[in-house]
């Protein structure tokens, strides 16, 4: 069973439409599909896959001992796809204790005899529960945005995910440990915890330590898609990821494509349907079925890509956005004059993105501001 948690490091990103349409592309391909809604206390899954609100979910297992597991899998209407609802209705929910937290991935490690892909959903944010999800597989994916809040928070994520395979590494006690623990309290945190900066230290304290980091890490690789991107150069927002995790994290990234905005979502999910059954033939459903063969064409979890291939990933995402925007013009057009999209409706979208440049050029006016007086002190310092 191919297990794909897909995360975010900053919600409304569109983790979930992503989770949604790749576990209905994985199902039309003939793959046995389980899609768990993991972004609990704050489920909405079911909306995307244009469902009512479910009666039962995985809060009711985890808050009732009688509740059975099985009881609370859906069959959707899609042949092949389940749906396992989360819960935002049991207080509590999203804070799972270690106990809950072990006894849900117990069941879900139990669908392996019938399922072939379990899409894990997980909520925004670097939550101790949501790391663990997302590691239960070495090439999770991380959704993120051409915003800068998106994209600091996408790396900060891969960054907490790292730490957390490092504190699994270190048992309590080791000199590795200890090490981490002080630095880390040195430090205020781990904003100034560089790994590849850290490990030839701690190779040298803590030889056992360093081989149980290094021998998970050597078959960490995470997958990135870029999405909500509306022109072709938003795609090279993906590069300052994978240059900080090279650079911070010592991690290598891989790219699994970029998707484009598409003014149709917002017609699907007031449909009730997916956009890619509302729409398959839409710029935004073919990104989706792009992706979703490329995690079909790769080998399993033990999969590791070379500097070659993941250059040749950054690559394709980049042509593809070229090709994706020449179409989505093509695309708008042909809307334009079938009457599927009115004039109003492209008016909309144009305020919309001009909303949406004013937010990233205060955003970046922001940052700016920032970096300058990080600097001015840095000068004082010295």
């Amino acid at each position: 069973m191919r297990i794909i948690p897909i995360a975010s490091g900053k919600g409304g990103v569109g983790k979930s439409l992503v989770s949604a349409n790749l576990g209905i592309a994985f199902a039309q391909a003939g793959q046995r599909v389980v899609l768990a809604d993991l972004d609990l206390g704050a489920s909405n899954l079911h909306l995307v896959l244009g469902h009512q609100a479910p009666q039962m979910g995985i809060g009711t297992f985890l808050n009732n001992k009688k509740a059975d597991f099985e009881d609370i899998i859906i069959d959707t209407d899609v042949r092949g796809l389940r749906f396992i609802p989360g819960d935002n209705e049991i207080p509590g929910t999203a804070n799972l204790s270690i106990i809950q937290r072990k006894a849900l991935v117990k069941q879900l490690l139990l669908l392996k005899n019938e399922t072939d892909i379990l899409i894990l959903d997980l909520g925004a944010g670097t939550h101790q529960s949501i790391l663990d999800f997302f590691l239960l597989s070495n090439q999770g994916i991380i959704v993120s945005a051409p915003v800068v809040t998106a994209v600091l928070n996408a790396y900060v994520f891969l960054k907490n995910a790292v730490f957390r395979i490092m504190f699994n590494s270190f048992s309590k006690g080791s000199p590795a440990c200890a090490y981490l623990e002080k630095a880390r309290k040195d430090g205020a945190g781990y904003k100034k915890l560089y790994i590849p900066k850290m490990m030839p230290y701690i190779k040298k304290i803590d030889p056992a330590s360093y081989e149980k980091f290094n021998g998970r890490m050597e078959h960490m690789f995470p997958r990135l898609i870029m999405n909500m991107i509306d022109d072709p150069k938003n795609a090279d927002v993906a590069m300052k990821i994978r240059r900080s995790c090279e650079e911070y994290l010592d991690l290598k990234l891989e790219h699994l494509g970029i998707i484009y905005r598409d003014v149709i979502q917002d017609t699907a999910l007031a449909s009730r349907l997916p956009i890619t059954l509302y729409k398959p033939q839409s710029i935004l459903s073919q990104a989706i079925y792009r992706i979703a063969d490329k995690i079909m064409q790769s080998p399993e979890d033990n999969y590791t890509p070379d500097d070659k291939q993941i250059d040749d990933s950054f690559q394709e995402a980049e042509l593809e956005a070229e090709l994706d925007f020449d179409s989505k013009m093509e695309y708008v057009e042909d809307l334009l004059h079938s009457g599927a999209l009115s004039q109003g409706d492209l008016i909309e979208t144009v305020k919309s993105q001009q909303l949406e440049i004013s937010k990233l050029k205060k955003e970046n006016n922001f940052i700016k501001l920032k970096l300058t007086k990080a600097l001015q002190q840095g000068f004082k310092v010295q």
